[in-house]
C-alpha cells in the first residue's frame, strides 16, 4: 500500500513570491491526475492554522511547503519536529506549532515532517511571481517529483541532508 502523504502548502496568490506554495500545489493537483494510485493529499491556504493539525492525523509523511526569503536559492528541505513556539498564539502557525498541535490533539506523535522553503524576494502585493521565483519553482518541483517517487521517511531524509 502506497504511503499517505499530506503536501501542506501556503501563500498569498495575490503577493508576490508568496505564491510559490500555492503554484507547486497546482502543479502537484494535475499531476495527481495521471496517478490515482498514490496516496496524496494536497492542503493549500494562505497560513497554517491550529486547524491543519487535523489534516495530519492519517499521514505517514507530511511535507509543508511555502516560500522562505531567507532560504538559500533555489530552496531548503530540512526535517522538523513539533515544537511549542512563539507562533503558537497567534493566527499563522509555523510548520513546527502544527505538528506541535497535532501531537496536543491527536494524543500521538505526529507523523515525520519535512519543510520545503522555496526562495523567494519579492512579496509586493498585486506582484506576479519574479523571475528568479519562477526559476526556484522549476528547481523545487523536480524535487517535489523526487520525494513523491521515493516516499520513505530514510529517503526523504537523505535528500533533506544533500541541501
Amino acid at each position: 500500500m502506497a504511503p499517505r502523504i499530506v503536501l501542506l502548502g501556503c501563500g498569498n496568490p495575490s503577493r508576490g513570491d508568496d505564491a510559490l506554495g500555492p503554484a507547486l500545489l497546482a502543479r502537484v493537483r494535475q499531476w495527481l491526475c495521471d496517478r490515482p494510485d498514490l496516496n496524496v493529499r494536497v492542503v493549500e491556504d494562505y497560513q497554517l492554522q491550529v486547524e491543519h493539525a487535523l489534516d495530519l492525523a492519517e499521514a505517514d509523511l507530511v511535507l509543508f511547503i511555502d516560500a522562505d526569503v531567507a532560504a538559500h536559492a533555489p530552496f531548503v528541505l530540512r526535517r522538523t519536529t513539533g515544537r511549542r513556539d512563539a507562533s503558537f498564539t497567534t493566527h499563522a502557525l509555523s510548520p513546527e506549532a502544527v505538528l506541535h498541535v497535532a501531537r496536543e490533539v491527536l494524543g500521538r506523535e505526529p507523523p515525520p515532517a519535512w519543510v520545503l522553503g522555496v526562495r523567494g524576494e519579492e512579496f509586493a502585493l498585486g506582484a506576479p511571481l519574479s523571475t528568479n521565483a519562477l526559476g526556484h519553482l522549476e528547481v523545487a518541483w523536480d524535487e517535489v517529483l523526487e520525494l513523491l517517487d521515493d516516499a520513505r521517511a530514510r529517503a526523504w531524509d537523505a535528500r533533506a541532508a544533500g541541501w
